[in-house]
């Protein structure tokens, strides 16, 4: 090394006025020397390359200095792997998130199963600055091999897409690859609701059982599972029928209790199943795993604290508030007597939720539960088989097919896109069959 190349590589590191310095070394090697910013205690943040010929240790140079001038500068040190920064974001990030309240507890066990599922096999293993586009198709394919459906893949993509997102924005990688790729198109889902004719039916065969009237409201309001089963009496006026579906009860556990925010390792399965099997204690071919022992469920975790029963904001940024029709105005006022008879018969067992929609002891509805109701009801009912959800689509068909604007339905349903709503005009409008008349007469005559 020369004295002017000493010199100068001294005032690049007294003066951060990003000038880089190139030279060959004592060892015969070029170095190269690029001033990409200032750190946090700052001193200037200069990054090394070398290579065995000038022009080699020039073109790192410059694609340093290209990334330092199009603001995509990464943090001093080595870049986390996909796989460290994944535990990162979901066990700090969207730990917060769920705490606050801005993503559901469900979605986040949804967002760890998929993660230790393929993200981690995947491309775990590769460092966040060096995952290429390539990566991605190639796991991509890996799970459509795997005979997973393109929804599901697409959802692996939107976690990871997400997660990446959160580590540019924190200066960790310069580039999101997951905007580099085709997202994978999901799969529709084909919508079948219930006729007019099989939804008269439902109602008919509802009537005399117990908390029938939940499946008035499912068939007449169109509000999704969570936000029926949510439902309190402190926000449906009986007065005005006016329901305000503020808010959705936490469904897929029982008695709806958050997880514990302990995240302790006794949530899974244990090694000593006397089953011997690795699955769940419903899906135990042997039928002999006991949920506490095999499994220790949240409710039955020694290190689990709070919990209950969680009511958070429904699905959407808007505050939904319904028209309820005066049919069912008048079996919710039926039901609500019901209800207190059942109060009174349950004495100090009785927990208070204010739920309009309970079990006989005033708990929660589970969801699983609540399902299997709706199948045996349209067992009973002569009905076909379709989800608790179709029950949302039906009031939707319904409404349009009697001439209800899009917009109105959208209001109604609670969409915060009219593009969502629009999935239903695949039902005739009667506007559209009074244009089949019309086309009809101009070809064929009156």
């Amino acid at each position: 090394m020369t004295t002017r190349q000493t010199k100068t590589r001294k005032s690049d590191r007294r003066t951060p006025n990003l000038r880089s310095s190139i030279y060959q070394g004592s060892d015969g090697r070029w170095h190269g020397w690029v001033t990409m910013g200032i750190k946090d205690d700052g001193s200037p943040d200069r990054r090394h390359r070398t290579g065995r010929t000038e022009a080699e240790v020039t073109a790192k140079v410059r694609m340093l200095e290209n990334e330092r001038d199009a603001g995509k500068v990464n943090k001093p040190g080595r870049a986390p792997t996909v796989a460290e920064w994944m535990t990162t974001y979901l066990d700090t990030i969207c730990a917060r998130l769920v705490a606050s309240g801005s993503m559901a507890p469900r979605t986040l066990d949804d967002y760890r199963s998929k993660t230790r599922l393929w993200i981690i096999p995947m491309v775990g293993q590769h460092r966040l600055d060096r995952l290429l586009p390539e990566h991605l198709d190639r796991a991509y394919c890996r799970m459509f091999e795997a005979g997973l459906s393109p929804s599901t893949t697409l959802k692996v993509h939107r976690i990871l897409s997400r997660a990446l997102a959160i580590a540019v924005r924190r200066d960790l990688v310069a580039r999101n690859v997951t905007k580099l790729v085709d997202a994978p198109s999901p799969d529709e889902p084909e919508i079948t609701p219930l006729t007019k004719e099989e939804a008269r039916l439902v109602l008919k065969a509802a009537s005399d059982g117990r908390n029938g009237t939940r499946w008035s409201v499912a068939l007449a309001l169109g509000i999704r599972q969570g936000e029926a089963l949510g439902l309190r009496w402190a926000y449906v006026n009986l007065e005005t029928g006016t329901i305000r579906v503020w808010f959705q009860i936490e469904c897929g556990r029982q008695w709806h209790r958050a997880p514990c925010p302990k995240n302790c390792t006794e949530h899974g399965h244990r090694p000593d199943c006397p089953a011997g099997c690795k699955k769940r204690a419903h899906a135990c071919p042997q039928k002999t795993c006991n949920p506490k022992t095999c499994i220790i469920h949240a409710q039955h975790c020694p290190k689990r604290c709070g919990g209950g029963v969680a009511f958070r904001p429904r699905k959407g940024k808007s505050k939904l508030a319904i028209q309820c029709p005066p049919q069912l105005l008048k079996l919710l006022r039926e039901h609500r007597k019901a209800q207190m008879v059942e109060r009174l018969a349950a004495g100090a067992a009785w927990v208070d939720h204010d739920l309009v929609f309970c079990r006989q002891n005033g708990a929660p509805i589970d969801r699983s539960d609540d399902w299997r109701d709706w199948k045996d009801l349209l067992h009973a009912a002569g009905v076909r088989g379709v989800r608790v959800h179709d029950g949302r689509h039906t009031a939707a068909t319904l409404l349009i097919e009697q001439g209800v604007h899009l917009r109105t339905v959208q209001e109604i349903l609670g969409h915060s896109r009219v593009t969502v709503t629009e999935r239903y005009t695949h039902v005739p409008s009667p506007t559209a069959k009074d244009a089949a008349s019309l086309i009809d007469r101009a070809l064929w005559g009156p």
